[in-house]
């Protein structure tokens, strides 16, 4: 079977490529799981000095892989935990990371990208927050990290009415760094990483932290509450009728219940 990721270190670079194409890369347990240990390694390795990700084939991710979401009984907070647990990996790591979103960043797939410190995107690709299409809230840190970048209207404004973000407008915002044009989008993303790899690792480490400490102070709280609050949403009818809808590619009649 082929590897959901792929986690290879090239000169300075590790890089991490979800790697799960035919699914548009919908994050598994496994996945987070081997990509949190990939970057966890990262800090006391000298020899690595950036942190790239980016996705197999045309997404970045699509998010959770909802096909084997349980509609009788409650789901296990197994996912919850292991992409709770790459968030702050990401942001733990002293090495600068770089997400190069090469497509659609969608649900817990946008909280990882908008987990990196650098976050560039090709032109046509978007960010949506979709949970509230199933009947669920942002998790994977997203209550934190997106509004720390664009403020609590627009974050709600994501977060309630699921509205796909275009990249252009994400850098906009100011909730990504940068856009490049398609064409263009391999080399700039080249060019980054390798400036990074080049650059004072120190200073990058102490920024980092100094970024934590304030525009994401708050980051570990919003993944408690989040855990606590998307637990809380699998057992309701809301989430059972979502991800029927889903399944079933039509639209979701929800009840508040």
């Amino acid at each position: 079977m082929t590897a959901p990721i792929l986690a290879e270190t090239t000169g300075a670079t590790l890089r991490i490529t979800f790697a799960r194409p035919d699914t548009l890369n919908a994050f598994t347990t496994e996945m987070f799981t081997l990509a949190a240990d990939a970057v966890e390694k990262t800090a006391e390795d000298s020899a690595v000095r950036v942190v790239l990700l980016t996705g197999a084939g045309r997404a970045f991710s699509s998010g959770a892989d909802l096909t084997g979401a349980e509609i009788d009984g409650v789901p296990d907070t197994g996912t919850i935990d292991a992409a709770n647990r790459l968030t702050l990996a990401l942001r733990r790591t002293p090495k600068p990371v770089v997400a190069a979103v090469n497509g659609p960043a969608v649900g817990v797939g946008c909280s990882i990208a908008l987990a990196a410190d650098l976050t560039i995107a090709r032109e046509s690709a978007y960010f949506l927050l979709a949970f509230a299409n199933v009947g669920l809230m942002p998790d994977g840190g997203a209550t934190a990290l997106i509004p720390a970048a664009v403020g609590r209207a627009r974050a709600a404004r994501m977060a309630m009415l699921a509205e796909r973000i275009p990249a252009p407008l994400a850098a906009e915002w100011g909730m990504i760094a940068k856009t490049v044009p398609d064409d263009e989008f391999p080399a700039e993303v080249e060019r980054i990483v390798a400036r990074l790899a080049e650059g004072p690792t120190a200073a990058y480490a102490q920024t980092k932290r100094a970024l934590n400490a304030t525009a994401l102070a708050q980051l570990e709280i919003a993944l408690a509450i989040e855990r606590e609050s998307q637990s809380a949403l699998f057992a309701t009818e809301d989430f059972t009728e979502g991800v029927a809808a889903f399944r079933a590619k039509r639209t979701a009649v929800f009840r508040g219940r």
